[in-house]
């Protein structure tokens, strides 16, 4: 039976460049060292999406909803719903003394530039071009897409949220319960050393 919005659903993805059939993002630690994209800081396991809240690019969430538990599918997502069109005013040239303290900087380099990341596009005359678009702008994208499970009972779908919030921590470290619609959690000590928390 399809999902609808609020849906808590749980998928495994590769998600590759149409044009050059380049590997840029998987949940999959296998797919990544395969690929050679593998992250050791990474967490490689079937990513938490609830359906309608925007967590993944939405020519891939609008399929989502499509889709079965344990079905599999190839979904190619256009620019317009991916990262978008590439916008021409987000590329701008900077001076190089701007970056004196910048030790990288070089073509294809991600720098913060006024709080804001770009990429160097290229350093000549004094100048440095910056291209403040996402790196995925203007591409065609194709994800291999399974569902493995639908949550929906209410503890567990806390459970899965404090898990993708707090994915190095044990989800067994946590107590938790629900009754009469309160919701109490003890958290772990080690939970309050997060970023963020």
């Amino acid at each position: 039976m399809p999902f609808q919005k609020g849906s808590f659903i749980l998928i495994d993805y590769v998600a590759r460049i149409k044009d050059t059939d380049e590997v840029f993002d998987t949940t999959i630690e296998a797919e990544a060292k395969r690929f050679n994209i593998y992250s050791s800081d990474a967490i490689y396991e079937p990513m938490l999406v609830v359906l309608g809240e925007g967590w993944v690019v939405s020519g891939l969430e609008e399929k989502l909803y499509e889709m079965n538990v344990g079905e599999k599918r190839e979904v190619e997502v256009p620019p317009e719903k991916g990262f978008g069109v590439r916008d021409p005013s987000k590329v701008r040239l900077v001076p190089l003394r701007m970056f004196k303290n910048e030790p990288n900087l070089r073509p294809g380099a991600r720098v913060r530039f006024r709080d804001t990341l770009a990429t160097v596009r290229s350093i000549s005359s004094g100048r440095v071009q910056l291209d403040f678009n996402h790196p995925l702008a203007g591409k065609t994208l194709k994800y291999e897409v399974e569902v493995k499970d639908e949550i929906k009972e209410p503890i567990d779908k806390i459970k899965a949220l404090l898990h993708r919030r707090l994915p190095t921590i044990p989800i067994e470290n946590f107590s938790l319960s629900l009754a009469s619609n309160v919701l109490t959690i003890n958290m772990p000590v080690e939970s309050f050393m997060v970023d963020g928390i």
